[in-house]
């Protein structure tokens, strides 16, 4: 687009990733370039930057004052992460059109270096979700005497980090549940669950192994089901809004009365999502697994158990740690592997991000069963899936199962 004589004004970034797409962390400097091509000799009184990082909450919600009153209640709540500005040409005041200090920039390409810090304290991660967002850009603007000023807004990416290998999210989760179906005056048999994963922290790409027992007492005909769920809070003038999403899911084998199935680590994988938002005021991003049987005619039995989504995956040596009552199986495993004395890092989540990919998992994920039905739509969040093989998940069975205990109810014979 032509502007008097200045052809294009660009923004590019001192990518150091693989990819070349600008992602950085918390301390990180962002540095880059502005490019300016005009076609004559023109006369500027400044270019600047502007880079700020934001996360901003906005929703609406219609009101009843009366029979014939309404109005609308605007909730909205802002927290400002950094806000950068700096001169590349010129001088701080744009608002006179005098003579007096103007720069000329003669005809052809131009190319003017920028850099600033990220502050330290953490930062929550780019996001873009149904009623808020978190973003972080960098804006350039070109004053010109008796013209209006060029501006161009360029967003860049940052992920704060989150190291699966930490002790409590190699911590196994674990949960039971129980249903007793009532007819009239008849009373069924019960219908009980018992699930199990092996850690809570997982990354993009990954697959969950679930380890679940479904004892089928009842005289009905069930499904035992897995779905992960993303919910989204946003939280402004002491008001929250949720937005529960289907992530992934499974369906496993009807079962008929007086059946068991068991899940010796059956898989759920982890499509490209956002990471876990933790620690901002505004906006949360929360992951959960839900292992549940469907129960035609009532209500569904389920099992919600927590889950985090990092960027930084598994280490090879972080296993060992994650879950006690998998230990001696996994020592079986370690005595015959040949590990090297300094291993390789795993890549950064910055390293593994393309444009592509970025575009492509925008697409909105549908819902799929009966379940579902009735959630909110399309989710607008996205992550990139790692470039690499999933770390190895465990395959052996528990070796110290849980017990049945003598007042545990027994189906009914037949």
């Amino acid at each position: 687009m032509v502007l008097g004589k200045v052809k294009s004004l660009t923004i590019s970034f001192d990518c150091l990733n693989d990819s070349n797409v600008p992602v950085y962390s918390s301390g990180d400097t962002v540095s880059g370039r502005v490019n300016l091509e005009v076609t004559g000799e023109i006369r500027v009184k400044s270019l600047k930057i502007h880079a700020r990082g934001h996360a901003k909450v906005r929703w609406t919600e219609s009101r009843n004052a009366g029979s014939n009153t309404a109005y609308t209640q605007n909730y909205t709540e802002e927290v400002e992460y950094f806000n950068h500005k700096d001169i590349l040409i010129g001088h701080e005041r744009d608002d006179d059109n005098s003579e007096e200090g103007l720069h000329t920039i003669h005809s052809g390409r131009h190319e003017y270096a920028f850099s600033f810090e990220l502050p330290q304290t953490p930062l929550a991660t780019s996001f873009e979700g149904r009623h808020g967002s978190v973003r972080y850009w960098v804006k350039a603007e070109l004053h010109r005497p008796w013209l209006l000023p060029v501006k161009l807004k360029k967003e860049f990416t940052v992920f704060e980090h989150i190291d699966i290998n930490t002790p409590s999210l190699l911590s196994p989760q674990a949960g039971t549940k129980e249903k007793t179906l009532c007819c009239w005056f008849c009373t069924s048999g019960p219908i009980s669950l018992s699930a199990k994963i092996e850690r809570k922290g997982y990354t993009p790409g990954e697959s969950i192994q679930i380890f679940a027992e479904i004892e089928n007492c009842s005289s009905r005909v069930v499904v035992p089901k897995a779905a992960i769920y993303q919910t989204q809070a946003f939280y402004a003038k002491g008001k929250m809004k949720e937005v529960k999403q289907l992530v992934a899911n499974l369906r496993g084998e009807s079962l008929s009365s007086g059946k068991t199935e068991t899940w010796n680590g059956k898989q759920l994988k982890i499509p490209p999502v956002s990471p876990s938002i933790l620690d901002c005021s505004i906006i949360r991003v929360e992951y959960s697994l839900m292992v549940y049987v469907d129960i035609p005619g009532a209500m569904d039995l389920f099992l919600n158990l927590p889950l985090v989504i990092g960027t930084i995956p598994l280490h090879p040596f972080g296993s060992r740690t994650s879950s006690v009552s998998s230990q001696s199986s996994m020592n079986m495993n370690w005595l015959g592997l040949t590990l090297p004395e300094r291993p390789e890092a795993p890549p950064s989540y910055a390293e593994v991000v393309t444009e592509e990919q970025r575009q492509s998992s925008l697409a909105p994920i549908g819902a799929c069963d009966d379940f579902e039905r009735g959630l909110p739509g399309p989710l607008f969040a996205y992550i990139q899936e790692f470039r690499f093989l999933p770390p190895p998940l465990y395959s052996e069975i528990d070796p110290n199962p849980d017990q049945p205990t003598d007042d545990r109810p027994s189906c009914p014979s037949r």
